[in-house]
């Protein structure tokens, strides 16, 4: 992969003669086979995969008949078994065949392979699949890579090593919710924490360690999450932050927040039958709590019985706590035959929530000194009329067991392997397309320059895909519509999409906009916007990215195209008798692609939702999933929903229209303001959510988005509860839960109260501002005073490489404007022995896609960069054991008389509005 991940030796053919010596010296895997009751599970499974997949038989199960022997036969047969629908529609036997294959022989050439038992062997190295990631068979590629590198080293050894590798092959970036493949992150060079984790687990299968990637689903504390890895090395698991090396395994940044963490979870496939607490499994696939490894636990043991107080069986019970302003699951149980269900869980607060037959439901909330045992009767119905407070609060931060000090020359060797990670990165980096290339596309297709350079940028490695892209539609006369079509891309898909994906919705959306009739004058605008919006784009919501125009209008006649473009309420009916509904595991909704899923006709709800927008889509009729309810709409005159004959009624348009042309049925929710209360940001400060069957769901409006003041919101009658928060210093929520009930032609009101507590501002200590400071922009050395100003300040200590630190980075873009209101400076500081994000870091402040490092990150007006100069002023506050083991960043606002008055350190989402409301208490 051109210097980022090797070429196509066998994993026998990489090793070379030190590893025909290794294999001398150790134990030879025997072939590897299920056991018996194995064998029935795998058997069972794969049948029930050939009835849901009948219409791809040849293209799946066809590969059965190629293998070589019966190892081979067993570990296709476990992989076919395991395949969610979605899979189903999407990959082929063949590519099985083929990791099966190469994961075996890796097995069979790595010096540990006989050491890995059988059952971890099956369930931890030989899936093709992590998590919800994009499938793209790198699994020779990256051994291919990595196993020279790992050859003659024990199992912590490799372990150790690999992540150096993925450092220098990725570092942190936040994105949106789709999970990229291991290649694309590569090609990207970095990553959200959870494709950073399935980097790392893929390479690591690669070379036969066992791998999951483990995350904790939502903090207690802070509002965020968090995904990182459990390698498998001498007969025990050990933990480490993907693509974030340390010099010893079970020790990261993520330490002192996980002790902390109310519940931590892998996902396996393949019928895994080990000995960790089971959360959920499902044909096939399990969810395991491994909490008890990170932090203190107690056992929920709930109880749910019925109305007349008979066991309720089947009952489903919930464990929710507040998070992003929602109160959101962390684990959903079904209570067994006796109505009883138990969890694991931190030690915090958790709303712990049953319903079942007929929206029935109780809830309570448990402290963490309530009694473990509690018992819900379900005996409710509807929603309480009076608003409620809960005070949510996570368990407390902890002090580990200390670590026994490595020696210097570990520790210096370390260092430098980060520095070099870091500069190989950005070697490749340097690569990526930039103004020169932007220019040259410009003046080859007379595109603008000037909206050309962030999309090829931003594309970083797949940017000569994209400028191929447009160069060669540039020269077929359709320039300005691929440039159209690339624009409405996310960030990410720009990333890995290739040209045929992109030719297919580009050249599939003119067929359509050239029979469709043309947009009236006065609507030109807004036609324009909703044709690159909802026709042109092909992103629905976080499927899959792959063609699917061609595919789709074809199954449709010219006539059946001109009916359908003028009666659009009908291609719901018509989806639904071809398409049949086959749940899948929760995290794989809707991860499809819809050319797999119209091929399979099968498919779980929100992947038939998106198969219906693409449909429309294909036929040049604009069609989205609705903000808040995520059901399908298409564009007549209005945006109105689509109906499928196995929901409730649909949402109404603008107009109060449903669908089939119905009279009006709609009610509106007013949310209105609080003067002197803060601003109402969706997912921040305030979420909506309706009750449907004894649980409520959250609304699904963009995350971040605001304006909810005074709106009327147009909603579908029903029950709807309105959540707001306040996250405190020490992490405790105090939340608010308003109800209101909202009647067909009806307007109800909620107000947007946020609860509010004075929390003291300490003097914590003194910033000592002894020395001098280098500007990272190369100016001339600078004192304290004169980084500082004469008032309150903002003084954080930063390793730029690391996701503390870039979380921060961005919280301190987002408050940019506020920070610069209060009047504060904002200094910011390299750590000791920090790097500056790599040699591009200077060179990128300028450019589009300059975000990752300190020197681009966007500061206030008046904020400084800088190094110290002859050794750290790192206050003492930041030096005690459990700031030290937090590590960066190390954040302080300090007064006019540098006295300490905000101090926060490590990983703590949030941090950047404490430290304002802490400059807001000082001013007055």
């Amino acid at each position: 992969m051109s210097g980022r991940a090797g070429g196509s030796r066998s994993p026998e053919e990489s090793g070379g003669a030190d590893a025909g010596r290794q294999r001398e010296r150790r134990r030879e895997p025997a072939p590897w086979s299920p056991g018996e009751r194995e064998k029935e599970g795998i058997a069972r499974r794969l049948e029930e995969r050939r009835r849901l997949a009948a219409a791809r038989e040849r293209e799946l199960f066809g590969a059965l008949a190629e293998a070589r022997d019966e190892e081979e036969a067993w570990a296709l047969r476990l992989l076919l078994a395991s395949m969610p629908v979605g899979d189903l529609a999407d990959y082929d036997g063949a590519m099985l065949l083929e990791h099966a294959r190469q994961s075996l022989a890796i097995r069979r050439a790595m010096p540990w392979g006989g050491e890995v038992p059988d059952e971890l062997f099956a369930h931890f190295v030989l899936p093709y699949r992590i998590n919800t990631e994009d499938i793209d068979g790198s699994r020779g590629l990256l051994h291919a890579e990595l196993a020279p590198r790992v050859q003659g080293r024990s199992m912590e050894e490799a372990i150790l090593e690999t992540n150096y590798w993925c450092h220098e092959k990725a570092t942190y970036a936040g994105s949106d919710l789709r999970t990229a493949s291991p290649l694309t992150t590569i090609r990207a060079a970095r990553g959200r924490c959870g494709e950073e984790s399935t980097l790392a687990v893929a390479a690591l299968r690669s070379v036969g360690i066992p791998a999951r990637q483990v995350y904790t689903p939502r903090w207690a504390h802070c509002d965020d999450n968090h995904a990182w890895v459990e390698a498998w090395a001498d007969g025990r698991w050990r933990y480490f932050g993907a693509c974030e090396p340390e010099a010893r395994l079970d020790q990261g940044w993520f330490t002192p927040p996980a002790r902390r963490a109310m519940l931590v979870d892998t996902r396996v496939f393949g019928g895994y039958a080990g000995s960790e607490e089971t959360t959920l499994e499902r044909d096939g696939y399990a969810e395991l709590n491994l909490l008890a490894t990170y932090a203190p636990t107690r056992v929920l043991d709930v109880s749910v019985r019925e109305e007349d107080g008979s066991a309720a069986a089947g009952a489903q019970v919930r464990f929710e706590l507040y998070n992003m302003a929602e109160l959101h699951p962390i684990a959903v149980l079904t209570a067994d035959a006796d109505g009883r269900a138990s969890l694991r869980a931190g030690l915090g607060t958790l709303l712990v929530r049953a319903a079942g037959r007929g929206g029935r439901w109780d809830e309570r909330l448990v402290h963490a000194d309530s009694p473990d045992a509690l018992e819900l009767r379900l005996a409710r119905r509807g929603q309480p009329q009076a608003p409620a407070e809960l005070d949510f609060v996570p368990p407390p931060e902890r002090d580990g067991e200390p670590l026994p000090e490595l020696p210097e020359a570990a520790l210096r060797r370390h260092e430098e392997r980060l520095r070099e990670g870091s500069a190989c990165r950005g070697e490749f980096e340097a690569g990526f397309l930039g103004e020169p290339e932007a220019a040259e596309l410009a003046r080859a297709s007379g595109l603008p320059a000037e909206r050309l350079l962030p999309l090829l940028a931003g594309a970083r490695g797949n940017g000569a895909e994209i400028a191929a892209f447009l160069g060669e539609q540039a020269r077929a006369g359709r320039g300005a519509w691929a440039l159209r079509l690339v624009e409405t891309l996310s960030a990410k898909d720009r990333t890995d999409a290739l040209r045929p994906t992109l030719e297919d919705h580009l050249l599939g959306a003119l067929a359509a906009l050239g029979e469709a009739p043309p947009a009236s004058s006065t609507d030109a605008e807004d036609e324009r916007e909703r044709f690159d919006s909802y026709v042109l784009c092909p992103r629905v919501l976080h499927e899959r990215l792959a063609p699917y125009r061609g595919l789709l209008a074809a199954a449709f006649s010219r006539e059946e195209r001109e009916a359908l473009r003028l009666r659009p309420a009908g291609l719901a009916a018509q989806l639904e008798r071809r398409f049949a509904l086959a749940d899948t595991v929760p995290n794989l909704r809707g991860k499809g692609t819809p050319a797999g899923a119209w091929r399979l006709g099968r498919g779980d709800r929100e992947t038939r939702d998106i198969l219906l927008v693409a449909l429309y889509r294909s036929l040049g009729i604009p069609a989205r999933l609705q903000p808040g309810s995520h059901r399908p709409a298409f564009w007549q005159d209005g945006w109105r929903e689509a109906r499928f004959a196995d929901e409730r009624e649909p949402m109404p348009d603008e107009a109060g229209r449903t669908g089939d042309g119905a009279g009006s049925r709609h009610a509106e929710l007013r949310l209105a303001a609080v003067p002197g209360a803060p601003a109402a940001v969706y997912g921040v400060t305030m979420t909506l959510a309706r009750l449907q069957d004894g649980v409520y769901r959250t609304l699904a409006y963009p995350h971040g988005s605001t304006g909810y003041e005074d709106r009327r919101l147009r909603l579908e009658p029903g029950e709807y509860r309105l959540t707001t928060g306040t996250r405190l210093k020490d992490g405790t929520a105090l939340a608010r839960l308003s109800y209101a009930e909202l009647r067909a032609g009806e307007l109800a009101e909620l107000e947007l109260t946020l609860r509010s507590a004075d929390e003291a501002v300490p003097v914590l200590g003194e910033l000592r501002t002894a020395g001098e400071l280098s500007p990272l922009d190369g100016g001339a050395p600078l004192g304290w005073t004169q980084a500082l100003g004469e008032g309150a300040a903002l003084v954080a200590w930063l390793e730029p490489e690391r996701e503390p630190s870039r979380h921060l980075l961005r919280e301190l873009a987002e408050q940019a404007e506020p920070l610069q209101a209060a009047g504060a400076a904002v200094l910011l500081l390299l750590a000791e022995g920090a790097a500056d994000g790599g040699p591009r870091a200077a060179a990128t402040a300028r450019q589009p896609d300059g975000g990752d490092s300190l020197a681009a990150s966007a500061v206030p007006a008046g904020g400084r960069l800088a190094r110290e100069r002859g050794g750290s002023s790192l206050p003492a506050l930041a030096q005690a054991a459990s700031a030290a083991e937090a590590g960066c960043p190390h954040l302080f606002v300090v007064d006019a008389e540098r006295r300490i008055r905000y101090a926060s350190s490590g990983y703590r989402i949030g941090a950047a509005k404490e430290a304002l409301e802490t400059l807001a208490a000082l001013r007055r």
